[in-house]
């Protein structure tokens, strides 16, 4: 250290954790003025190299930093969005979180997340808490079917599009995946292969995702002209005890199903614990299941899924999202992007004879 810079430390108290150094506090270290502060820090000319360095000194000594978000706001702009993430531990939106914020960042700002842990109570309080940050827009994968609360936000400016689900309640821009057309064509595909008693595995009936996949399964049955049984058919909570239940009294009935479709990626990896802990059967269940997961290509066979693209999602959503922000009108958008089926093996296998 100098014996300038060893003057300066003399003369300013530590700082305390949890206050932030403030241009004040740079000055009466270097012993210069503020607004000789305020010229270094923005790269203004007027300074000496000799105050410069005085100032350079003290901004490295307390681990100064501009307040950018004060600069910015002054512009009417914050720089920042948030993500509104149903579960950050689920692997689905790992592709997706990091599209939307290669989007972000390409356009010059940061990306805030948060999991509203299927909870609409929290949902509601994290996008009200980005808000009151003054983020600029937000992506919102929502947990509940009312966001009337969000009108105010919009109509005050804060642009904002919701993916994977839309919006309930109020018109807004969302980016979806084809949930009906997939899981019309997982069932199509699993009764070309011969199967006629094909149950149903789904999430939370009241969930749009999950509606829109009944609603395909029921298409498919309808037009092969098949029957569907109520015991054919269970949607609620993904935990595994009420899957592995369901599953079981698909498995055992007097007329056991030969094959299973289930909802999502959580569903899948029950149903495939099922599977291999049971006895083998004189012909194994086909199993088709909607969104593809880690490790699905390993297994024998391997897992014959309904994929959809979260990155695409995540993609498509943020560049929605700042179009809007550069002043993109008209009417709110729905985009509907397609899914693909992945043949593996599980979903080709074939049903008992006469079954």
């Amino acid at each position: 250290m100098t014996d300038t810079a060893r003057d300066i430390a003399d003369r300013t108290p530590p700082q305390r954790y949890g206050s932030r150094p403030t241009m004040k506090d740079v000055a009466a270290r270097a012993g210069v003025g503020l607004k000789t502060v305020s010229r270094v820090v923005n790269g203004e000319p007027g300074v000496t190299p000799d105050t410069e360095h005085r100032v350079q000194e003290a901004i490295t000594a307390l681990g100064f930093r501009r307040n950018d978000s004060a600069r910015i706001l002054r512009k009417g702009r914050t720089a920042s969005v948030g993500l509104v993430l149903e579960d950050l531990a689920d692997p689905f939106y790992g592709p997706l979180s990091r599209a939307v914020e290669e989007v972000a960042r390409a356009h010059g700002a940061l990306l805030i997340n948060g999991s509203s842990a299927e909870d609409p109570v929290r949902e509601q309080e994290l996008v009200l808490a980005l808000c009151a940050r003054r983020v600029d827009g937000l992506v919102v994968i929502p947990a509940g079917d009312d966001h009337r609360y969000l009108a105010p936000e919009m109509a005050a400016g804060v642009a904002t599009v919701f993916v994977d689900r839309p919006a309930g309640r109020i018109d807004a821009d969302a980016v979806l995946s084809d949930s009906f057309g997939g899981a019309r064509d997982a069932v199509s595909h699993l009764i070309a292969h011969g199967h006629r008693r094909i149950g149903f595995l789904g999430d939370q009936p009241g969930i749009h995702t999950a509606a829109e996949r009944l609603r395909g399964y029921h298409a498919a049955m309808a037009a092969a002209g098949l029957p569907v049984h109520d015991g054919w058919l269970s949607l609620g909570p993904t935990d595994p005890e009420r899957v592995r239940g369901a599953a079981a009294a698909m498995l055992d009935a007097a007329e056991p199903v030969t094959a299973l479709f289930a909802g999502n990626n959580r569903v899948t990896v029950t149903v495939v614990r099922v599977l291999a802990e049971r006895p083998a059967p004189a012909a194994p269940v086909a199993l088709v299941g909607f969104d593809d997961f880690e490790l699905a290509d390993l297994l024998s066979p391997g897992i014959t899924v309904v994929a959809q693209d979260s990155a695409q999602l995540g993609g498509t959503a943020a560049g929605l999202l700042f179009r809007r922000l550069d002043g993109a009108g008209g009417a709110p958008r729905r985009v509907v992007l397609p899914t693909r089926l992945i043949t593996r093996g599980s979903g080709e296998l074939s049903p008992p004879p006469l079954s």
